[in-house]
């Protein structure tokens, strides 16, 4: 059983699953197309179900099991996943790691994530009665308001029901390792052309998601003082981030859109890119802002597996202790664009300098 990309005419692809035999299981399929059509996922939220409901899949083919009735033993299940490696780490057969002290395979957080995607499948196969109902019961347990305290259950006196996971792994809490200021500073002084340092600038300065940074067109940029000359009455240089198809399998976790406010920095690294790429590629090419320059099919959009790359390589160049990859960088994007003080950048470029960007804003 594996996790399988599914690209269809019209350029949409979506992740199903195949048997041993390389053919489609049917109701995986069907589930990876209500998720990305029927309820407007993410690609790569279809990738990491079709992950989770293969390995699912596949410890009931291993363990002899009817994957419509395994529900009950899914505790056996968590056993076999912090146990049993994928595939793809081993090339003999699969061999369980057992014995006090080992080193789990998939941690708390892993584990969860398959379980989720498991519950989502069998709970889609209900609904479309390839599983008995009974399964329900054995994910979830049902509760209603009557044994909530007094202050849990609101003004309004009404019965309603609830329902709780019945098998989920304690994750333990740990603290964030964001990257430093002295990290971002360190592999932005390692980027090779203005291309590199945007990028850097787009993740570490304003926040973005490498997703939401690949995804951007050059019409969602505008960088004037007044852009009401481009329709837009938004005053001051910004972006607007939506959420669309790209078909560099870009996409934005947000549902809403929004403008962000960028500062002079990002401007300036903007107006260099433009250069850039003119200089190279001339004034035609994608409408995405950010393209392949030097390799590849050279003008077309980015990827943000490209960008994930990116970010290992300037890791290695900058000589850092740690790798600090797209994980490591800001999330919050009002934390992200205070976090760098604009001094910091002024000794690889003297004519910048300005205060970091304000607030987003919906649009």
């Amino acid at each position: 059983m594996r996790a399988f990309p599914v690209v269809l005419p019209s350029g949409t692809r979506y992740w199903t699953v195949l048997d041993d035999d390389l053919l489609v299981v049917p109701v995986a399929d069907s589930w990876g197309r209500y998720q990305r059509f029927g309820r407007s996922r993410a690609e790569l939220t279809t990738k990491t179900n079709a992950g989770g409901a293969a390995l699912y899949l596949r410890w009931c083919s291993a363990t002899g099991r009817d994957w419509r009735k395994a529900a009950r033993d899914l505790g056996l299940f968590i056993v076999w996943l912090k146990h049993t490696p994928s595939r793809a780490d081993e090339d003999g057969p699969v061999v369980v790691r057992s014995g006090p002290g080992g080193t789990p395979v998939r941690r708390e957080r892993r584990i969860n994530v398959v379980l989720s995607a498991t519950r989502g499948f069998l709970s889609y196969a209900v609904s479309i009665a390839e599983a008995p109902r009974s399964v329900l019961g054995q994910l979830y347990e049902l509760g209603d308001s009557r044994d909530l305290p007094a202050e849990a259950q609101g003004e309004d006196s009404g019965l309603f029901y609830r329902l709780r996971a019945r098998h989920r792994l304690q994750e333990p809490e740990t603290e964030v390792d964001r990257a430093s200021d002295e990290e971002i500073v360190g592999m932005f002084m390692e980027c090779r052309c203005a291309r590199d340092r945007l990028v850097v600038l787009l993740l570490g300065r304003v926040g973005l998601r490498r997703g939401q940074a690949a995804g951007l067109h050059r019409s969602d940029c505008h960088m004037l003082a007044d852009s009401r000359a481009l329709g837009c009455d938004y005053k001051g240089p910004h972006i607007h981030v939506r959420r669309r198809e790209n078909a560099n399998g870009a996409w934005s976790k947000s549902r809403e859109s929004w403008i962000q406010p960028v500062d002079f920095l990002v401007v300036q690294a903007y107006d260099q890119y433009v250069d850039e790429r003119f200089e190279l590629l001339g004034a035609g090419g994608s409408d995405f802002l950010l393209v392949n320059l030097f390799r590849g099919v050279l003008g077309a959009p980015m990827t943000p597996e490209a960008i994930y790359e990116l970010f290992e390589r300037l890791t290695r160049r900058a000589g850092l202790s740690r790798k600090v990859g797209v994980r490591t960088w800001p999330v919050a994007r009002s934390a992200a664009m205070c976090r760098m003080p604009a001094a910091n950048l002024m000794k690889s470029r003297p004519c910048w300098g300005r205060s970091a960007p304000s607030r987003p804003v919906p649009m």
